[in-house]
């Protein structure tokens, strides 16, 4: 098992060894794709043994879930500025959906993985993705409160359950971008997230 991941920057200011370790795989990753990865690429990279990757991380598939993990906490991150950059509400929700969307896309992870290998990616959204998109609903629950009460909208009771519902259609439009509702512009992602996702997250 691996152990517990210990702070980011240690006293020095530079890197610790677990972000070095995910930094590396994350390179291999994109490089060569995640079957042709091994534990001793991953090592040579990051500059540690190989034992320390075990250790720090554990498997190529926990290095899989740690690397895609700190990605989706990357991305929240990310999330949290948006609302002082919005005018309203439906703005904010609207620059987050699309934000959201476009770097899922994008990324080059993401679609190396859907592309060549996609039963290593999508059990980590799906079977094995569970704290993940709990951290995600959580985060989005929090985020969405605030820019209710920035907005000074009333916030309903249920709105965990709300935006769960948000998140879950989020999800199924990265893992399945193809169908007859037009998602492929930032301007199709705002109007959509304005037209049903909006009224979802208001009384």
């Amino acid at each position: 098992m691996p152990s517990t991941p210990a702070t980011s920057k240690d006293a020095t200011g530079t890197d610790s060894i677990e972000d070095r370790i995910l930094d590396a795989a994350l390179v291999q990753f994109e490089r060569v794709g995640v079957k042709k990865t091994t534990i001793e690429d991953v090592a040579r990279q990051a500059e540690v043994d190989r034992v320390t990757v075990y250790r720090r991380i554990g498997s190529r598939d926990e290095l899989v879930r740690a690397v895609t993990a700190r990605e989706v906490r990357n991305l929240l991150e990310e999330l949290n500025d948006i609302p002082a950059r919005s005018d309203t509400f439906a703005d904010a929700v609207a620059a987050v959906f699309s934000t959201v969307v476009t770097r899922w896309r994008t990324h080059p992870l993401v679609d190396r993985l859907l592309t060549l290998e996609p039963d290593r990616l999508l059990p980590q959204f799906t079977t094995e993705g569970a704290a993940p998109f709990v951290l995600a609903v959580v985060s989005a629950t929090d985020l969405i409160r605030k820019v209710l009460a920035d907005n000074d909208l009333p916030e309903p009771p249920d709105l965990s359950t709300r935006t769960e519902i948000t998140c879950r259609i989020v999800h199924s439009v990265i893992l399945q971008p193809t169908g007859g509702i037009d998602l492929d512009s930032e301007p199709a992602l705002t109007a959509f997230a304005k037209t049903y996702l909006v009224p979802i997250l208001t009384p």
